[in-house]
């Protein structure tokens, strides 16, 4: 009974380790920090729904934001308003996110949809569509 026992505890002994050391790899991956702001024009009785990859995540109000961390690799961003009572349809960025990188969005408010904004994008949406064509 004895060997019975040395061996059962054994193997709980080395499933342990393995539990360990793969819990270990999964909380060690590289992730990048990703930063959603609302801009403060947006309105007060409007919110922001982010969702990513599909889940829900946040609902950001007036004078808040969204930061948390991604893995590495491509992610969706998608933006709608909140409440959607005139049931607009949602807006989409895809994000290929670097091990240590930081990702940092405006949600933005024009032509009647929400958006995400990278800093350093000068044009809306709105605005692009706006502009003349050029003749090719």
């Amino acid at each position: 009974m004895t060997s019975l026992t040395n061996y059962i505890s054994r193997f709980l002994f080395v499933l342990v380790l393995v539990s360990a050391v793969s819990i270990g790899s999964i909380a060690g991956q590289p992730a990048g920090l990703l930063i959603v702001d609302r801009v403060p024009n947006f309105g007060w009785n409007i919110g922001v729904h982010l969702q990513i990859d599909g889940r829900d995540v946040a609902n950001i109000v007036q004078g808040r934001r969204y930061h948390g961390f991604l893995p590495a690799g491509q992610h969706v961003l998608t933006v709608s308003p909140v409440p959607n009572t005139d049931l607009r349809i949602p807006t989409s960025i895809t994000v290929n996110v670097q091990p240590g990188g930081t990702y940092v969005f405006n949600a933005m408010w024009d032509s009647r949809m929400v958006f995400l904004r990278p800093p350093g994008v000068l044009l809306s949406p709105g605005e692009l569509w706006q502009l003349p064509k050029w003749p090719r």
